[in-house]
This record gives C-alpha cells, structure tokens and sequence, in this order.
C-alpha cells in the first residue's frame, strides 16, 4: 500500500521552477518499469515515485503537457518468461498487464499530488481504465492532464520502447525522454568498465549501427522516421527531469 503522507515536493525541485521557461510544449516520458523499483529488489517504491510525481507536477504547471510511458520489468518481462519456457504470447501479456499495474500505481501518486491523470489501455480494461483512443488522449492532454499509456501498443512481440515511440508519433510529441538509471548512453557499459565514455549527442543511425541499446531498433527507426529527438537521462538525478524540459544538457540527446 502506498504511504498517504508522503513529501509533495522536494527543495530541490522547487529551486529548479524558479525562473526557467520549458523548451517543449508536449513530451512524452517514458520510466522503465525496473526504474519504479527504487531501492527495491521488486514491486514499486512509494517513496520514489511520490518524489517522481512530484517533479511531474512540477513539469506540467510550467505549461507542458505530459505523456508517459511506464514499463512492466519491475513485476513481470514477457521475454523472460518466454526464456523460461512460457508461450511468447503469454508471456507478452502478462508484461503488458504488469505495466497497466504501474501505470495505475503512478496514477494514483499523481492524484495524490493534486494532479488529474488517465491512464489509457491498448488493451480493453474498461473497468480500471480508459481504452487508448488516440484523439480523447490528445483532448485530455490538451485540458491539461497528465496522459499514461499502458499495456504497450497492445501486441505482443514489441516493447514499451516501441510503444513510447508509437505513442509520441501519434500525440504529435516534441521530444521522447527515456529515463533510466545511467546519466545517458556510453560506448560501453559504464557499471563494467571504468573508461566507459559518455555521448552528449549520437546520430539515430549511429545508435543502430554501434548497437548501444539505447531502445530497440524499432523504437529508433520511428523516431527517426518521424524527427522526434530521444533524449537519455538519469532518473534518479532528483531535478534532471526539470532541466531537459527546459532544454539544459542533461544526459545523451539522440536526433
């Protein structure tokens, strides 16, 4: 159960409002599900993503409207699964349910804060949520309302990277920010080699021809195809958020 009196706001990311102007209009955000972990071994950290919906807030009343993206991996992967010898198809779902528990989870941080939210399903949920319908999520984001896209594109095979791509081409997004645990993408991983070297900016094609893993090759293709700049950053920098909306260089910017 999620703590009811948690901080709202952090010093930290009220000295970051102070007189900063965002650079975009609309974003769309996308938290791996691992990232909601926290300190956690497994499950959600309420601590850390009452902190999160509160940098969240903070971004939306500066004007910006949000999307998100949030992940299943901190409860269930479907390639995994599928490792361990589950139908694929299976496995897919059961990630995609996963995310829809987060995305609900977050909802209700963001609620918590004072902030309206839907989560909206790209499978039919109607019980525990909106279905995705492309123009009511553009309406709601227009109104001012923090958007949350669960159950990745609804098909099994493809990830929630894919999805956060799909989803910011169709919203007409300025920019998709992949929040992770490192601060941007290295030449190599950065926990395994001390000489690991740190991108400020990569080219879409470099990132598919040198392999960084950054997302999945789809995800990259649609925003390249579609000129929506990736933007990798850590999240658990508290005020990183804040400072990519507002264009500072933070992290690797993939275009």
């Amino acid at each position: 159960m999620l703590r009811a009196h948690l901080p709202l706001m952090s010093e930290v990311t009220k000295n970051y409002m102070k007189n900063k102007e965002p650079v975009y209009r609309r974003i769309l955000l996308k938290l791996s599900g691992e990232a909601l972990m926290g300190e956690h071994d497994y499950g959600i950290d309420p601590v850390f993503i009452s902190r999160l919906a509160g940098e969240v807030k903070a971004v939306s009343e500066m004007g910006v409207q949000v999307a998100m993206v949030v992940g299943g991996g901190n409860i269930f992967r479907g390639a995994g699964l599928a490792g361990g010898g589950m139908d694929r198809v299976t496995g897919d779902h059961m990630g995609m349910l996963a995310t829809v528990m987060n995305s609900l989870a977050f909802q209700d941080s963001l609620q918590r804060v004072g902030v309206q939210c839907r989560v909206m399903s790209a499978l039919n949920i109607n019980e525990v949520c909106e279905d995705y319908i492309r123009r009511r999520a553009v309406r709601h984001l227009e109104k001012g309302r923090v958007v949350i896209f669960a159950a990745g594109t609804g098909n099994p095979f493809f990830t929630t990277d894919s999805a956060a791509s799909l989803r910011a081409v169709e919203i007409g997004a300025d920019v998709v920010f992949k929040a992770t645990k490192v601060d941007g993408v290295y030449d190599k991983d950065p926990n395994k080699f001390d000489d690991a070297v740190r991108y400020d900016r990569l080219s879409y094609d470099q990132v598919i021809e040198d392999k960084l893993g950054v997302m999945d090759t789809t995800a990259i293709v649609m925003c390249r195809d579609n000129k929506i700049p990736l933007q990798v950053f850590n999240l658990f920098n508290e005020g990183d958020l804040l400072r990519v909306v507002r264009g500072e260089n933070v992290g690797t910017i993939v275009e």
